[in-house]
C-alpha cells in the first residue's frame, strides 16, 4: 500500500544512494547496475513508494506506460489480445493502460484522439484499429510511437503487426474443394480492419485456382457478430440452389451458420460443411467443434511489445510489417462434399486439433 509523503529522497537513503542514482534506477534512463537497481526497487517497495508518471512526463522522461487501444472489449480476439499485450508489457516492468474507445475511432471529431497522442504514456497499440483515412493520416503525423495489429485496411507508414489472411482463406476453401464441394457460401464481416476484404481475396483465390466461378448469391453480409452470422446462414441455405459448405470472416458468424444449419433440420458437417476464422475458445468446444484458422496471438503481441520497444528507445533494426502465417486447425464441422474432388494443389498448413 502506498504510504502518503515518501518520495524519491527517502528511497535513496533507504538504499544508500544518491537521489541521481535512485532516479536513473526507477527511470531505466542512464546507467545503473543491476545490484542496484534491485537493490533500489526493493527500497522503493518497502516504503510504498509511486513515482509520479505526470512528473516523469513533464520533465521529458518516459512514463513507463504503455497504451492499448481497443474498439470492443466483449471481442474474444480483442481480449485474447489484451491479455497477450499485458504478459509482454510485464516483462519490461512497465504498466498498460487500455483505452476502450467503445466503437469507431473515427466519430471523436478529434477530441479523443488529441487526448490519446498526449496521453501518459510512453506509447500506443491499437488492436483492431476501426479508424478513417484522416485518422490513420493524423496517426502517421503523429510523433507518438505507435504499433497497429492486424490493421490491414490501406498501406500505412505505422509499423503493422498482423496475421496472413489471403493465404489463410486460401489453404481453408482450397482444403474444402479437395473434399468435393464446388458450392462454398462466404460471410464477410466489416471492412474496418481490411481483414475480411483479405479473408474475401483468399476465398476467391481457391475459388479461382480450381475453376470454380464466383456467385454472387453465395457471398453475404455479416458483422463479425454471431446473429449477423445466424442471418447470412439462413439467407445461404434459402437459396434454390444451396451451398454444401459455408467459410466465415471469423468464428462468431461460424458459430451463427451452424445455428442456421441446425434451425433446417440439416446437420454439420453431413449436410453442409462450415468453416470459421480465429480459433477463439468456443470454437473447439462447440458441437461439431469448429474447423478454423488460427494466428499466434502470443508471438504476435511479443512482436508488437518489441517493436514498440525498439521505437520508444530508439533502437536499430526496426521493422515496417510483421506478418505471422495462419494455420489450418482441421477439427470435426467439416466433411466430404457431394462432388468428385478436383486435382489438389500444394498442401496447406494445418494442424489437426
Amino acid at each position: 500500500m502506498k504510504k502518503s509523503g515518501v518520495t524519491l529522497v527517502d528511497v535513496a537513503k533507504k538504499a544508500g544512494v544518491s537521489v541521481m542514482t535512485a532516479s536513473r534506477a526507477m527511470s531505466g534512463e542512464g546507467y545503473a547496475s543491476e545490484e542496484t537497481r534491485a537493490k533500489v526497487h526493493a527500497a522503493a517497495e518497502a516504503l510504498g513508494y509511486a513515482p509520479n508518471a505526470l512528473a516523469r512526463m513533464m520533465k521529458g522522461g518516459r512514463t513507463n506506460v504503455v497504451g492499448v487501444v481497443v474498439n470492443d472489449l466483449s471481442s474474444t480476439v480483442v481480449n485474447a489480445f489484451v491479455t497477450a499485450l499485458s504478459e509482454e508489457v510485464r516483462k519490461y516492468e512497465m504498466d498498460l493502460f487500455i483505452y476502450n474507445s467503445l466503437g469507431d475511432l473515427s466519430n471523436d471529431k478529434g477530441k479523443r484522439l488529441s487526448q490519446l497522442l498526449h496521453g501518459l504514456w510512453d506509447g500506443l497499440i491499437y488492436v483492431l484499429p476501426r479508424m478513417t483515412d484522416e485518422y490513420l493520416k493524423t496517426l502517421e503525423a503523429s510523433s507518438s510511437h505507435i504499433v497497429l495489429i492486424n490493421y490491414c485496411r490501406h498501406e500505412t507508414s505505422l509499423p503493422v503487426v498482423r496475421g496472413d489472411n489471403v493465404n489463410g482463406a486460401r489453404d481453408a476453401v482450397t482444403n474444402l474443394i479437395e473434399q468435393g464441394h464446388r458450392r462454398i457460401g462466404f460471410v464477410r464481416g466489416t471492412r474496418y480492419t481490411g481483414q475480411s476484404d483479405e479473408r474475401e481475396r483468399g476465398y476467391a483465390a481457391a475459388l479461382k485456382d480450381a475453376g470454380i466461378t464466383i456467385e454472387p448469391d453465395l457471398v453475404q453480409q455479416g458483422d463479425f457478430g454471431e446473429q449477423s452470422g445466424l442471418a447470412a446462414g439462413r439467407a445461404l441455405l434459402n437459396l434454390p440452389k444451396p451451398p454444401t459448405a459455408i467459410f466465415a470472416a471469423n468464428d462468431s458468424m461460424a458459430l451463427g451458420c451452424m445455428n442456421a444449419v441446425r434451425e433446417q433440420g440439416l446437420r454439420v458437417p453431413q449436410d453442409v460443411s462450415i468453416v470459421g476464422f480465429d480459433d477463439i475458445a468456443a470454437a473447439a468446444v462447440a458441437q461439431p467443434a469448429l474447423t478454423t484458422l488460427r494466428h499466434p496471438i502470443n508471438a504476435m503481441a511479443q512482436a508488437a511489445v518489441q517493436e514498440l520497444m525498439r521505437r520508444i528507445q530508439n533502437q536499430p533494426g526496426r521493422r515496417q510489417r510483421i506478418e505471422f502465417p495462419s494455420e489450418l486447425v482441421i477439427r470435426e464441422s467439416t466433411a466430404a462434399g457431394p462432388a468428385a474432388a478436383p486435382a489438389k494443389r500444394s498442401k496447406p498448413r494445418r494442424h489437426a486439433a
